[in-house]
C-alpha cells in the first residue's frame, strides 16, 4: 500500500489544459474516486499517476517518493482498463502471469500466486481457458487479477465496469469493493457514473473542466455541496433563487419565490459566507409530494402541479410546476403515481436543503 499525492499537478496538450494546478491525497489503503464528466480531466490525472503521461507542471508522489519521471514499469501499479485488455491467444493463467513473467517471478511461484488472485476474484479454476470462453464479467476479474497478482502499491481503474449491462455491473460493483477491501490496496477509481462513485468510494473528488471542484466522503459530497455543478452533476438536485435576510449561530434565514421563508442550518450553508444572494438546493429525493393541501409540521410547502411523470415500478420521477420554478422530485409509490394535470403539496423539511452563494453557483472554486 502506499500514499500517493499530486501537488499543484498540471497537464496540457499544446493549448489545451486538460488538469490545471490539482492537490489531491489519495490515503494509503482507500478506494478513491475520480468523478466527472468526459473531458473533466480524470482520466488525465490516472494516466499521470500512473506513468503514461507526464506532467506539465507539479509533483506526483507515491510512497513519498517522487515519479514525475520514473517509468511505468518501475512504478509497481496495478492497472484496470474498460476494455479489459486481455491476450486473447494466451491462457487465462498466461494472461494473470504476464506481470510476473517480466519481474523474473520463478514459475512455481508464478503459479501458485495465479492461483491466490484467482481465488480472490472468485474464478478458481479457469487458468487453461481462453478469454473467449469466459463472458464479460468473468473477464473482468481476470483483469482485476492480472493486476492485483503483482502485488501492487497502487491499484488504478479507469472505468472497468462501463463495458458490462446494467445488472452485471451493479454485481460487480459490490465484487470490485469487496475485493480492494480483502487485499487493503490504494485504489484510484475513475467514472463518469454517480452511483458507481457514491456506492463505492471512501472518498469522491468531483472535477469540471480540468479542476477539483470539491473532495470528501460520500455523504459530504452529496449532501453539502460546494458548488452549484457539484450539486447538479451528483444525484438530481432543485435550485433555486433566493435571498438571505437573517443568520444566527444555528441557521441562516432564506426568501424563495417557491417556498417562501426557511432556515437552513448552518452546516448546510457553509459556502455563504456574507452573500446577500444565494442558491437553494433541494434534492429530489427530499420533495414529498402528498394530495391535499396540508403542509407536514416541520416542513415548508407550496402546491404545485404534475407536468409529467416518469413512472419506474417502485419509484416515480415527477417533473413539477411550482408558479414560474419547474423541478422534480422522486418518490416511493404503492399503487399508482400521481396523474400529469394533478395538483399536490410539495414539502421539505428545512434541514435537508443547502445554500449556496451565487457567485459560487457557476462551478468556479
Amino acid at each position: 500500500m502506499a500514499r500517493v499525492e499530486l501537488k499543484g499537478v498540471s497537464k496540457s496538450f499544446g493549448p489545451i489544459t486538460a488538469v490545471r494546478k490539482a492537490d489531491v491525497v489519495f490515503e494509503e489503503g482507500s478506494f478513491t474516486t475520480l468523478l466527472g464528466p468526459s473531458g473533466c480531466g480524470k482520466t488525465t490525472i490516472l494516466r499521470m499517476v500512473a506513468g503514461l503521461e507526464t506532467p506539465t507542471g507539479g509533483d506526483i508522489l507515491v510512497g513519498g517518493r517522487r515519479v514525475n519521471d520514473v517509468p511505468i514499469h518501475k512504478r509497481n501499479l496495478g492497472l484496470v482498463f474498460q476494455n479489459y485488455a486481455l491476450f486473447p491467444h494466451k491462457t487465462i493463467a498466461q494472461n494473470i502471469a504476464f506481470g510476473l513473467k517480466y519481474r523474473g517471478v520463478p514459475k512455481a511461484e508464478a503459479s501458485d500466486k495465479v492461483r491466490q488472485a484467482l481465488e480472490i476474484v472468485r474464478l478458481p479454476g479457469v487458468e487453461d481457458r481462453y478469454p473467449s470462453q469466459l463472458s464479460g464479467g468473468q473477464q473482468q476479474r481476470i483483469a482485476l487479477a492480472r493486476a492485483i497478482v503483482i502485488e501492487p502499491d497502487v491499484l488504478l481503474l479507469d472505468e472497468p465496469l462501463s463495458a458490462l449491462d446494467a445488472n452485471l455491473r451493479e454485481e460487480m460493483r459490490v465484487e470490485l469493493k469487496a475485493i480492494q477491501h480483502r487485499i487493503g490496496v490504494t485504489s484510484i477509481f475513475v467514472t463518469h457514473d454517480q452511483s458507481e462513485a457514491l456506492a463505492m468510494s471512501d472518498r469522491i473528488v468531483v472535477m469540471s473542466a480540468g479542476e477539483v471542484q470539491q473532495e470528501g466522503v460520500p455523504e459530504e459530497v452529496y449532501n453539502t455541496p460546494a458548488n452549484e455543478f457539484v450539486a447538479r452533476f451528483l444525484g438530481a438536485a432543485n435550485l433555486f433563487d433566493a435571498r438571505v435576510t437573517g443568520a444566527d449561530a444555528g441557521s441562516v434565514e432564506l426568501d424563495t419565490a417557491a417556498f417562501g421563508r426557511l432556515a437552513v442550518p448552518r452546516e448546510r450553508a457553509l459556502w455563504l459566507g456574507d452573500a446577500t444572494a444565494a442558491r437553494l438546493v433541494v434534492r429530489a429525493e427530499k420533495l414529498a409530494l402528498s394530495a391535499g393541501d396540508a403542509v407536514p409540521a416541520g416542513t415548508v410547502g407550496a402546491p404545485a402541479t404534475v407536468e409529467a411523470v416518469d413512472y419506474q415500478g417502485q419509484l416515480a420521477r415527477y417533473f413539477l410546476r411550482i408558479g414560474d420554478s419547474r423541478l422534480q422530485a422522486i418518490q416511493m409509490i404503492d399503487g399508482r403515481p400521481f396523474p400529469e394535470g394533478a395538483t399536490v403539496t410539495v414539502a421539505v423539511r428545512p434541514e435537508d436543503c443547502t445554500a449556496l452563494p451565487v457567485e459560487r453557483a457557476a462551478g468556479t472554486t
